[in-house]
C-alpha cells in the first residue's frame, strides 16, 4: 500500500458546489476509485486560497494509473470542469506532494 497525497486548485465562488457535487458522487465513480485499490480518499479544502488537498491509500498503483483512461472518470472531469482549474481534456491540475512524516 502507497499513501498518495496531492493539490488541485478550486476556482474562487465555487467551494459550496464542489461540496455538494462530491456529497452527490456518483456511483460508477465511488466503485471505480474503490475497484482500482483506492481506500481512505479525503479531500480537504484550504479556504483561504482555495487549494484542495487530497490523501488516499493505493492498494494496486497500475490500477490507479489506469483510472484517468476510463470514460466515467473523463465524464466525471467534464462535470467538475467549471469549479477546478483544470488541463485542456478537463481532468484537474493536480501537483503530488512529497510526504515528510507519518506518525504510525
Amino acid at each position: 500500500m502507497r499513501r498518495k497525497a496531492f493539490k488541485m486548485f478550486l476556482n474562487k465562488g465555487s467551494e459550496a458546489e464542489y461540496q455538494k457535487r462530491h456529497e452527490e458522487t456518483w456511483p460508477e465513480i465511488k466503485d471505480l476509485l474503490k475497484d482500482a485499490g483506492v481506500a481512505n480518499y479525503s479531500i480537504f479544502l484550504d479556504e483561504e486560497t482555495g487549494v484542495l488537498f487530497g490523501v488516499l491509500d493505493c492498494h494496486d498503483e497500475i490500477k490507479y494509473q489506469n483510472i484517468p483512461l476510463q470514460p466515467i472518470m473523463r465524464k466525471w472531469w467534464d462535470y467538475m470542469k467549471d469549479l477546478m482549474q483544470t488541463n485542456e481534456d478537463n481532468s484537474p491540475i493536480s501537483i503530488s506532494l512529497t510526504e515528510v512524516f507519518y506518525l504510525k
